[in-house]
């Protein structure tokens, strides 16, 4: 599912997507963009929280990261709201957001929904 909507954002003529890196659904849509590259003229930006994320010793993370062609940091170091910085800055650079959601209303998944919805973000659920 995540792969199709990656690929009708493309028929829609968006080229850059970002991933938060998370374990589970940033990671896999992240593998998603990386295997379409190939196909499309497209890019992926990996948008950390903090620098200590980079050093995950996870072969999924590593894969992803080495086939980014951008990689920004959000904050000089871990505190509580540095996953919240770098959630706002994914949204504030998006005209659609593809969320993976389960519809719990407590997390950092819910809190950056309930940020895009004041903002003007066409959102496809998945």
């Amino acid at each position: 599912m995540l792969r199709d909507e990656i690929e009708q954002a493309v028929a829609d003529g968006f080229t850059h997507f970002i991933s938060g890196f998370a374990t589970g659904a940033d990671l896999i849509f992240a593998e998603a963009v990386i295997a379409l590259k190939s196909k499309y003229p497209i890019t992926l930006e990996a948008a950390l929280p903090y620098p200590g994320r980079m050093q995950s010793r996870d072969p999924q993370f590593r894969r992803c990261l080495a086939a980014c062609d951008v990689v920004k940091v959000h904050a000089d170091t871990y505190f509580k709201g540095c996953y919240m910085i770098r959630n706002r800055y994914m949204v504030d650079r998006s005209d659609r957001v593809i969320a993976v959601y389960d519809g719990v209303s407590r997390g950092g998944t819910y809190n950056t929904v309930r940020y895009a919805e004041g903002k003007d973000v066409r959102f496809v659920w998945c």
